[in-house]
């Protein structure tokens, strides 16, 4: 004889069985209307873009390579890597200077990093290519003593010298606040800890801090970099043939102005974009014990 299994009436006020299987996304209204607002927006805009003849784009397309505008962007391209390379060695150095016992170079080191990022870049630009007016020539010798030889300002600091002694000098004082920002982040213990362990202080700063620090210092020097990039258009005011100095030569003579900047634009684009993306993997690189 079997048994009719018995079954519990659920008791008032008990939760409701919730199936997960059956369960659907949530209509959210104000996210479709949102959505459809920002499509039109952007519809609009691709439409003025495209359709606005004094955009010029046949003159944008008949510049994009030109070999003017492509030498500009070299020029633009080897400015930023010069003044990242150099300002990069000065910038370690002054944060190993401030992170020394010894007061004197703390104090110049500190004074230095002050002043030049107080100082806007286009300022030092127009300063050290005006030097020749403080200093009509530059000289090697002893102190207060006797010039060995010298040369008239003017032929050592030309606009390319200007621009990178102007672009080095404002960048290695950003770059001595990243590494301290980097070596700072770093705990305590872990220098405790390699101590312990028998490492000297260069195999614990090499070993055990500086891997974790750059975890810290690879994103802010990557935004550096485009900074530099991007900065190098300040160059133009000293009349050096950068990318928007190219730019502004052709436009002067054939007055497209809007066409013409648009060129630049682009490029500066490529270029942000391909640097971003060499940013992102050396994050990764360096963030793999992190994943």
């Amino acid at each position: 004889m079997s048994v009719a299994p018995q079954t519990m009436a659920p008791q008032a006020g008990a939760p409701q069985a919730v199936d997960v299987a059956a369960a659907r996304p949530r209509i959210r209204p104000l996210r479709w209307v949102a959505g459809a607002v920002l499509l039109v927006l952007v519809a609009q805009f691709a439409w003025f873009v495209v359709t606005n003849p004094k955009f010029g784009w046949p003159v944008v397309g008949r510049y994009l390579f030109d070999p003017n505008i492509l030498r500009g962007l070299g020029t633009s391209l080897l400015l930023t890597v010069i003044a990242m390379v150099l300002g990069s060695v000065l910038g370690v150095l002054l944060e190993v200077g401030r992170m020394s016992g010894f007061r004197p170079v703390v104090w110049a080191c500190t004074v230095y990093v002050t002043v030049f990022r107080s100082i806007p870049p286009l300022v030092q630009l127009i300063f050290w290519f005006n030097l020749s007016y403080l200093l009509p020539r530059i000289s090697l010798g002893v102190p207060f003593g006797p010039t060995f030889v010298s040369w008239p300002t003017n032929s050592v600091i030309s606009s390319l010298t200007a621009a990178i002694i102007g672009l080095t000098l404002h960048e290695a004082a950003y770059m001595a606040e990243i590494v301290r920002a980097g070596i700072t982040a770093v705990d305590g213990g872990q220098r405790d800890a390699a101590r312990a362990m028998g490492f000297t202080a260069r195999q614990s700063f090499v070993k055990v801090v500086l891997p974790q620090a750059m975890r810290v210092i690879v994103p802010p020097t990557g935004s550096q970099f485009i900074t530099v990039l991007k900065g190098t258009s300040l160059v133009s005011v000293i009349a050096m043939t950068d990318l928007l100095y190219s730019v502004q030569v052709i436009y002067n003579r054939t007055y497209e102005v809007v066409p013409l900047l648009i060129v630049a634009c682009a490029w500066y684009l490529v270029v942000v974009v391909g640097l971003s993306l060499g940013q992102r993997r050396l994050e990764r690189h360096f963030g793999k014990g992190q994943r």
